[in-house]
């Protein structure tokens, strides 16, 4: 990993409140790129378009976050990683301001293409930027602690925007994350010391890596499989939700939250599960995704039955996500970066793949035809995972055990 092997050369409060500021550029990405997810309705309404047009801007979102990553990433190596992450959050505050001013919706997917790829960017080097800033002993914690930035953005973020859209427009909600971008845009260049680039990896390791590492490759595939079928329903379980439980804005609202403190939940218990058993911790998480999503379809047309499938669905993605960072970093411990760029790009990717099939079972089937096109990847994720297990503890075969003995 990109850590120090030595204490940093500033004070201890300074490493820590370094840490709380990159955890606060992650929420602010993340709640601008998941953020439409609780305003489709209107935002399709406002500009008069359809809610599956409408989940294009997730989808572009997610395209240029994952597909551009790696080169960006490879380009920008030798750039200080405070500069690059203070013109990542100059894009997004720009972005949204733009966003909200918006008087048409191409302009609107043409700004949200542009921040994608920041949002990339971000999460490629953000983790490691938590890392580096306090001693190599505390570096665990602080990528914990700036993951935890996930959550916020579940229990708060996501559904205050939903809040705001309520009592104003959603041209209110993006105007506000517009100015905490800004905020925090300041803070990441008056706090967060300079960072220069501590691993040059060029384009073509980084797309080598996932070619020479099965173990990588398995764990990418599994990834990729559960964060598409999740988008694919997820981004859609506000019109789902007015469809089959006639349920109000307000009610929404309360259901995000109890989702995101569901995914704070899960976040909580897997990290006490993944150093006892990392693959079952994973094999539960998502067992727990397609029974939510099963439970949502049986049940979910009335209010206790939605939200127990909501809460459960925020349990189970919580605790995949990080059950997926610890895969990925038992995998290839040694190659962070280039494994972080890779993942970025599968998981963004597997986003926009999502919203965008969503959106056509949404458009062509209905709703429902959405979250069943959920279940069935996040079944091929589990067995996938459970082939990837069982391989892992076949024995080896005899002409490998007589070699090494």
């Amino acid at each position: 990993m990109e850590t120090n092997s030595v204490a940093p050369p500033y004070s201890a409060a300074r490493s820590w409140l370094s840490v709380a500021v990159i955890t606060a550029s992650l929420f602010v990405f993340v709640t601008t790129e998941l953020m439409p997810v609780g305003l489709l309705t209107p935002v399709s309404a406002s500009l008069s378009i359809s809610v599956g047009v409408a989940g294009l801007m997730v989808t572009l979102y997610g395209l240029s976050a994952g597909l551009g990553v790696p080169f960006i990433v490879a380009w920008t190596r030798r750039v200080d990683r405070r500069m690059l992450l203070s013109a990542l959050l100059a894009i997004l505050a720009l972005g949204n301001l733009v966003t909200a001013l918006s008087p048409s919706y191409p302009l609107v997917l043409a700004v949200r293409l542009i921040m994608g790829f920041a949002n990339g960017v971000f999460w490629a080097i953000g983790v490691s930027m938590a890392m580096r800033v306090v001693p190599e002993r505390h570096s665990s914690r602080a990528a914990a602690v700036a993951l935890s930035g996930i959550s916020i953005a579940t229990v708060v973020g996501i559904p205050l925007g939903t809040f705001l859209e309520s009592v104003s427009s959603w041209r209110t909600t993006f105007l506000i994350w517009s100015a905490l971008s800004a905020v925090v845009f300041v803070a990441v260049t008056v706090i967060v010391p300079a960072l220069p680039s501590a691993n040059a990896i060029p384009v073509r390791e980084v797309f080598q890596l996932p070619l020479r590492n099965r173990q990588l490759r398995l764990v990418l595939v599994a990834v990729v499989l559960y964060v598409f079928g999740h988008f694919g329903a997820y981004t859609f379980v506000r019109p789902f939700l007015e469809q089959n439980a006639a349920v109000t804005p307000a009610f929404i609202t309360v259901l995000l939250i109890i989702y995101g403190v569901g995914g704070a939940a899960g976040n909580f218990l897997a990290g006490y599960t993944v150093t006892k058993n990392l693959r079952a911790s994973f094999v539960v998480a998502c067992t727990g995704l397609v029974a939510a999503l099963l439970l949502l379809l049986a049940i979910g047309d009335s209010k206790v039955g939605a939200t127990l499938a909501l809460a459960l669905w925020g349990v189970s993605f919580g605790a995949a996500n990080l059950c997926q960072i610890n895969l990925l970093l038992e995998a290839a411990p040694d190659k962070f970066e280039a494994a972080m760029s890779i993942n970025t790009m599968g998981y963004n990717t597997a986003i926009a793949l999502g919203a965008l099939f969503g959106g056509l079972f949404a458009d062509h089937v209905g709703v429902t035809g959405a979250v069943w096109f959920g279940v069935a990847l996040m079944a091929a994720s589990l067995l996938v995972t459970l082939f990837a297990r069982r391989r892992a503890t076949e024995p080896a075969p005899a002409e490998v055990v007589a070699t090494g003995s």
